[in-house]
Order: C-alpha cells, then sequence, then structure tokens
C-alpha cells in the first residue's frame, strides 16, 4: 500500500527518506532517521518497532543485512512486512515478506533504495531509482521529490492517493526538512509546495540552529535577512508568488 525510497546523500553525508500511499498520515509512521546513523521505512503490515529498535542496533554497529536478519527472526508476522534501510556509509538492505500484496518488491543501489507493495507493477519502484540516479544534479530533497513523482507517473499505490512525506537528516539528532500531506487528493504536489515554501525562509533559518559543534548556533541574523532578501528579489524578477498560503498574494 506503500511506496518509499531511502537514501544517502554521497556529497554531504545526510540521509533522506520519501514516501507515497493511499493511507492516512503515512509520513508520520513509516521514515526513522537518525542522523549520521541510518535511515529505515517499515511500510506494508507496518511494524514501527523496525524503525525504532534497527537503528538502535545500527548506532550500536549492526551492519543492515544483519539488522534485517534479526527484526525478521523476532517477528512471527515478517511475511507481511517490508521494510528497508540505509546506514551512515552507504551500506543498505531490504526484506519484502511473501504475504504482501502484490505488486511488491525492492531494489538496492548504491546509496539507496526503493520499496513498494500494493503497487500498479514493478515499473513503479524501477522508475523511482532511474529518476533519483538520472537526478544527481540537483539538490538531495529535490532528487528525491522527482524520484517520487516519477513512481506516481509510472502507477504508485493502485489503491490511489491520500498521503506523502519528506524527512532529511544531516548528522544532528534533530531532523533538517520534515514535512508531510497527511490527507490530500494530490499529495506529492503538496509535498512539493510545501519545500516550496520551506525554500522560502525555512532552510536558510536552519543554517541558523545550534548543533552538538556550536551549541549557540549562529545569532548574527545579517547572513540570513541577506539570504531572505535574495530569494524574494529572485522570486519577484521572475514574476513569481511565494508558495505559501500565509502571506498576501495580492
Amino acid at each position: 500500500m506503500t511506496y518509499s525510497i531511502v537514501a544517502r546523500d554521497p556529497s554531504t553525508g545526510y540521509l533522506g527518506i520519501a514516501v507515497a500511499s493511499r493511507f492516512f498520515s503515512v509520513g508520520a509512521r513509516v521514515p526513522r532517521v537518525l542522523g549520521g546513523v541510518g535511515a529505515i521505512a517499515s511500510q506494508a503490515f507496518t511494524n514501527p518497532t523496525y524503525g525504532t529498535d534497527g537503528l538502535k542496533m545500527m548506532q550500536a554497529g549492526a551492519l543492515p543485512e544483519s539488522i534485517v536478519d534479526a527484526l525478521v527472526k523476532r517477528d512471527n508476522g515478517h511475511s507481511n512486512r517490508q521494510f528497508h534501510m540505509i546506514d551512515a556509509q552507504g551500506r543498505n538492505a531490504g526484506y519484502t515478506g511473501l504475504d504482501c500484496i502484490d505488486w511488491a518488491g525492492h531494489l538496492l543501489a548504491e546509496n539507496v533504495s526503493v520499496a513498494g507493495n500494493m503497487l500498479e507493477g514493478p515499473q513503479v519502484i524501477a522508475e523511482t531509482l532511474r529518476e533519483y540516479q538520472a537526478a544527481m544534479d540537483k539538490p538531495f530533497a529535490e532528487r528525491l521529490l522527482l524520484a517520487m513523482q516519477a513512481g506516481e507517473d509510472a502507477g504508485g499505490d493502485k489503491r490511489g492517493k491520500q498521503g506523502a512525506g519528506l524527512v532529511i537528516y544531516r548528522d544532528q539528532d534533530y531532523s533538517w526538512l520534515d514535512i508531510r500531506t497527511d490527507d490530500h487528493p494530490d499529495p506529492l504536489s503538496e509535498l512539493r509546495r510545501l519545500y516550496d515554501v520551506a525554500k522560502e525562509r525555512y532552510i536558510p533559518y536552519t543554517e541558523l540552529q545550534p548543533t552538538r559543534e556550536n551549541p549557540h548556533g549562529v545569532l548574527d541574523r545579517t547572513a540570513y535577512d541577506a539570504e531572505i532578501a535574495r530569494i524574494e528579489t529572485e522570486r519577484k524578477a521572475r514574476g513569481g508568488r511565494s508558495a505559501s498560503f500565509a502571506v498576501d498574494k495580492t
């Protein structure tokens, strides 16, 4: 009932997951990420502990393939589960239970994996992976969104559309970007709009946030204010409007 992509950006080390489904609030249930450690997507007849416990195992040094074996072995319902993961070094693994509803399967490639169940066919994850790999010159978030749209265009969830989510972590314990559409007739388009809103002010603001290495963050707003002014000037020069509902668009 879901398809997702789990990836590590080789140029930055960021970890990200994007997901779409004919299921309410899928972006809140499927992805689990720990900055500098790894990312796990658990779907089909989802088991949330695969994400929480799997990341603990990964943080303790376990390899993705051994984590898959351990999680499957302890769960009598594993034949109904699907999950895939990647660690901070780009090592990945996946599992699709035999009782997942057709079409179901997963693909692994360098620094990325794609998995889905209850899909229109194998072309959904094949196109998701192809588009991601073809867009390596794009920013990481953009690449994930393009990949998911390619999967949707190839058929997506055979029941239809409802929810989607995108989460990206840097090397911190908090997310760099975490956006969701929980109940929408075109969730990926709405997710794209939210990403466009995030680029206007939210993403530049993340450069000010405290980190483990710099617990004070950046307190001087000069560079931030200049970046916001640049973004707004460029948008107006193109004749564009803010993607946000929170501004006057007249």
